[in-house]
């Protein structure tokens, strides 16, 4: 059998092939059947440079029907996915090509120059462009070169725990991970979560997350590639483009950040989500407000869930039963979650199953760390069940921010800004924002006699990292708190800053 994640998707496809698959907002239409060809024509474009199976194809383009068809193409390949955000800049992206040493690179066309410098130094031999859809043309070396290939391709035999995709991660220390996941893992989680969230033929998916992330690439559009369903699909969030496909949709998901954004629209109410069947948010912790507002202005509930880039979904709130505020649900079915070391209920959350991952890319020891001796991985979240097993997740064990949805490693802006001139030190951290659900502040010590301007450090990050994860605010002080081991206290800076 071959256990290739195309293969499954494949055998969810509608008989008829002219059906709609996805619809753009340009009233642009995609059939399941150009889906078929255009990622048949890709992977035989991969198969005619002969490259090694399992060699990665890293991919940093804008969001676009036929970047969906590049990803299918590539696991339909047997090599490995590498979505990376667009929004890393030219440091971010060194490291990613170096230490995945990608056989191919896909890129916009305005950054080939330096991506192209970039990749072949690290060895890579490919680089192609790819760009976003306008008035239904793509363009870019990728489809030129694809288009003479032919429209047939047999889908490469893969083994369950066989690599389809890494996805970069931060963590504590040191520079970001590569998740490794397999056929198995995505495979496994995408069947669970479609009988959980009572996927239909029928449902219609609005989507407006980004492609390069778990939950618009392995939840969302994987929901309706599995569910043979079609997609409406926005190559960005925009609130009065949501609030236009509403009526023709029946499943969104989001991340709190959207969901806050629609209730500050008047034009959202309970009239233009009367064909809604479901809405479901993840990637950061909705507010208590937020859910509870929601219920009120549209009738409706959103279902919170509950997964990491390591593991795809671990838990969620039921389709048919209480979805409780403030809590992620319970485990899926076939994933064991447990809160080991707890003090007064709340405890360290581990968890095993089929959907969790082999291990980080090239870091066998930070592999180790991570994993019991009995085989559960250590999320970094603290959590507690209650009475009736929903879990909550209570805060990080880990010094991660989840702004807007994406994952902020503190250390690696402290070590940008400790080098800046006339600072001393900084601690970055994350408070409560109800946008973003959290925003990234950094507090400084200036350097004696040093004068820091807010707005020139912010111009200065904006150049050298994603804006993710440029501070919203900066503040200087004469210290930092420290406890007698010397370990700065975030917790009291966030208790100090977070009252400003």
């Amino acid at each position: 059998m071959n256990a290739n994640l195309y293969t499954l998707f494949q055998s969810r496809f509608p008989q008829d092939l002219d059906a709609c698959w996805l619809e753009t907002d340009e009233a642009q239409y995609y059939s399941w059947g150009d889906l078929e060809r255009g990622s048949a024509k890709i992977a035989n474009l991969f198969a005619s440079l002969n490259l090694p199976q399992g060699s990665r194809v890293a991919v940093q383009v804008e969001k676009s029907p036929e970047a969906l068809m590049l990803y299918l193409a590539t696991i339909r390949a047997g090599l490995v996915y590498l979505p990376l955000n667009t929004a890393y800049r030219a440091t971010e992206m060194d490291y990613f090509i170096n230490n995945a040493s990608p056989a191919v690179v896909v890129c916009s066309p305005q950054n080939f120059g330096w991506i192209t410098q970039l990749a072949f130094k690290s060895g890579t031999g490919h680089v192609f462009t790819l760009d976003e859809t306008r008035q239904g043309k793509n363009s870019g070396s990728l489809l030129s070169r694809a288009l003479h290939h032919a429209e047939q391709f047999e889908t490469v035999h893969k083994n369950a725990d066989e690599l389809a995709a890494i996805l970069y991660t931060s963590g504590t220390t040191g520079r970001s991970k590569g998740a490794m996941l397999s056929h198995g893992n995505l495979a496994s989680n995408i069947q669970v979560l479609h009988e959980a969230w009572q996927w239909r033929a029928d449902d219609v998916l609005l989507h407006a997350l980004p492609l390069f992330h778990i939950h618009g690439l392995f939840v969302a559009a994987h929901m309706a590639l599995m569910g043979g369903s079609k997609t409406i699909f926005l190559t960005k969030f925009d609130s009065a483009a949501v609030l236009r496909h509403l009526p023709q949709s029946s499943v969104f998901m989001g991340v709190p950040t959207y969901y806050v954004r629609l209730l500050s629209d008047p034009a959202f109410d309970a009239a233009i989500c009367a064909n809604m069947r479901l809405f479901i948010s993840g990637s950061a912790p909705l507010l208590t407000d937020t859910f509870s507002e929601f219920i009120e202005r549209t009738g409706h509930t959103i279902l919170e869930r509950y997964g990491m880039s390591e593991t795809a979904m671990l838990t969620s709130n039921p389709v048919t039963g209480a979805r409780k505020a403030g809590t992620v649900g319970m485990p899926l079915p076939g994933v064991s979650v447990r809160v080991l070391n707890a003090v007064d209920g709340i405890g360290d959350i581990q968890v095993q199953g089929p959907n969790v991952f082999a291990g980080y890319w090239q870091m066998p020891e930070k592999t180790a760390e991570e994993f019991t001796v009995d085989g559960y991985f250590k999320t970094g979240d603290v959590g507690r069940f209650d009475v009736e097993g929903y879990l909550s997740i209570v805060g990080r064990s880990k010094d991660l921010i989840i702004s807007g949805g994406y994952n902020v490693y503190p250390k690696e802006i402290e070590s940008i800004i400790d080098e800046m001139k006339g600072v001393m030190e900084s601690a970055v951290i994350g408070l409560p924002h109800a946008d973003f659900g959290e925003a990234v502040i950094a507090v400084i010590v200036p350097q004696a006699g040093a004068a820091l301007a807010q707005s020139q450090i912010i111009q200065q990050l904006k150049t050298t990292m994603a804006n993710f994860k440029v501070p919203k605010r900066i503040f200087f002080v004469d210290a930092l708190p420290r406890n007698t081991m010397g370990k700065v206290q975030k917790n009291i800076l966030r208790q100090q800053f977070g009252e400003s």
